[in-house]
């Protein structure tokens, strides 16, 4: 399954680095997403380094996700693909 990342997690004054929200096709409410918490996201760097994370929560009502990741990451990784297994 794939996604997309479309921003860091923040608030009105704090971005969380370590911390993406992640969209997917076809997933338009929270309820659909209860299956996903605990899956496992891989991200692949253009230089071919694979960052990973989990879905840890559901984000908003519209189904996005919310994905924590080991390391930060970076600003280029928004708008690209995720794997999730």
């Amino acid at each position: 399954m794939e996604g997309i990342i479309s921003n860091f997690r923040g608030g009105r004054h704090n971005q969380i680095n370590n911390q993406m929200i992640v969209i997917i096709n076809g997933i338009d409410k929270k309820e659909k997403t209860k299956d996903l918490i605990g899956k496992k996201v891989v991200w692949k760097s253009p230089k071919g380094k694979e960052l990973r994370g989990e879905i840890i929560k559901f984000h908003c009502n519209k189904g996005a996700l919310r994905v924590k990741f080991e390391t930060g990451m970076p600003g280029q990784s928004i708008g690209t693909k995720v794997n999730i297994n």
